[in-house]
């Protein structure tokens, strides 16, 4: 019997410390998960205030967001969002999230910021798996080659110029790499393609609802 005893005690043991510990774990992967959604917004709000400067509007930025899916301009069969800029009620621009499919190691995600002019207020890049030392310098961290976009508009360059200056346009390429220059100048051309087809659009339509931040 004292067998037999010993086994129950040691099951009833197993049972609680596994309830604890998968208590713990949830617990855990919550508050964690909390803190990467808010360093995440942060940074995002950091970089969205970069392009454009809260001088600049009065609105959320965060909230006045909707999503829209453009797989041929927008490079994802997913929806991006948009960020849209307002002061006293009127557009002063948006933000489109896009991708850059053609990078030479995959995707190269952008912030494209286009005033209601539909001229470039600028372009960030927030993600990519580019070569260190090579493609890495599309990040303004490491040269100002991402700024060469600031003020360009579908109109200038010309369309034709819309590219790598190997190719015939005027952005410049990097020494070694080229495909990811090129890359990104196709990616934010076609933003400005889309944003000058559904312009009215994005600023009329309503905020994409957001779950409530966890206090």
């Amino acid at each position: 019997m004292l067998p037999l005893k010993n086994m129950t005690i040691s099951a009833v043991l197993l049972g609680l410390f596994a309830i604890v510990g998968t208590t713990m774990v949830s617990l855990t992967y919550e508050n964690t998960a909390e803190r990467i959604a808010a360093n995440h917004r942060a940074t995002l709000m950091k970089t969205l205030h970069e392009l454009i400067p809260p001088e600049q509007h009065d609105n959320d930025l965060f909230s006045d967001t909707i999503s829209v899916t453009d797989p041929a301009l927008l490079g994802s069969n997913r929806p991006v969002n948009v960020y849209r800029a307002r002061k006293a009620g009127r557009p002063v621009a948006a933000i489109i999230e896009c991708i850059a499919p053609d990078g030479y190691n995959g995707n190269i995600y952008l912030l494209v910021a286009i005033k209601y002019n539909s001229q470039l207020a600028g372009v960030r890049i927030v993600n990519h798996k580019e070569t260190p030392g090579l493609g890495d310098a599309v990040n303004l961290s490491h040269s100002n080659w991402i700024l060469s976009f600031t003020g360009k508009s579908l109109q200038n360059p010309k369309a034709k110029q819309w590219a790598v200056k190997r190719d015939g346009g005027v952005f410049d390429q990097f020494t070694g790499a080229t495909i990811t220059p090129r890359a990104v100048v196709k990616a934010v051309y076609n933003s400005l393609i889309y944003f000058n087809q559904h312009r009215d659009k994005l600023f009329a339509s309503k905020p994409v609802e957001k779950e409530p931040d966890h206090e």
